[in-house]
């Protein structure tokens, strides 16, 4: 039988070794087992920093849900496309899109939920027709000048845990991220 071996496992049972005859193995498989292939690095997910990232902003989310959506019965893509059209006075659904990083369906229903809700109104684009509009009305307007300062408030009393310097730090973090993704 020329190329097998015959081999033993030893054990250890915390008192003797012991030895166990194994099946008649080929000598390149002796090699691999000499040399096994290196387990892949550990991944603790919860030091893994996109998961920690995506942990933190839902965390967040839900920090300021407390007011938008209890006290104005709003939801995450509603309350998302409230404080992007706000600022703006005028804006389309592909700019909230872009700026939010939500998916075009996501912004329709919203849109259209705040439609209905006689909170957005659309108009048509004098230059190009097929694109609509996007304006807060006046009950949307109220409601935007109601949500804002309670959400800076709400982010003021999150990033209070932070000295100056490490806010200051952890902006340039946030934008050194914004930059290397794209997102700036």
């Amino acid at each position: 039988m020329t190329g097998v071996v015959r081999i033993v496992e030893v054990i250890w049972d915390g008192q003797a070794s012991v030895e166990i005859p194994c099946p008649e193995v080929h000598r390149c498989e002796i090699a691999a087992r000499a040399n096994p292939t290196p387990a892949p690095p550990a991944l603790l997910l919860t030091n893994f920093t996109p998961f920690r990232l995506n942990r933190l902003a839902t965390g967040v989310s839900e920090h300021l849900s407390d007011i938008y959506k209890r006290r104005f019965d709003l939801e995450i893509p509603e309350w998302r496309v409230i404080v992007t059209v706000g600022p703006a006075w005028s804006c389309t659904a592909q700019h909230v899109a872009d700026t939010t990083r939500m998916h075009k369906t996501r912004v329709s229903r919203a849109i259209a939920h705040l439609v209905k809700r006689g909170l957005i109104e659309r108009t048509s684009n004098a230059d190009d027709r097929r694109e609509m509009q996007l304006r807060l009305t006046k009950a949307g307007r109220a409601m935007y000048a109601e949500l804002v300062p309670l959400a800076l408030e709400r982010e003021r009393a999150l990033l209070s845990c932070f000295t100056e310097e490490e806010l200051r730090t952890f902006n340039e973090g946030l934008e050194r991220l914004e930059e290397f993704l794209g997102l700036a």
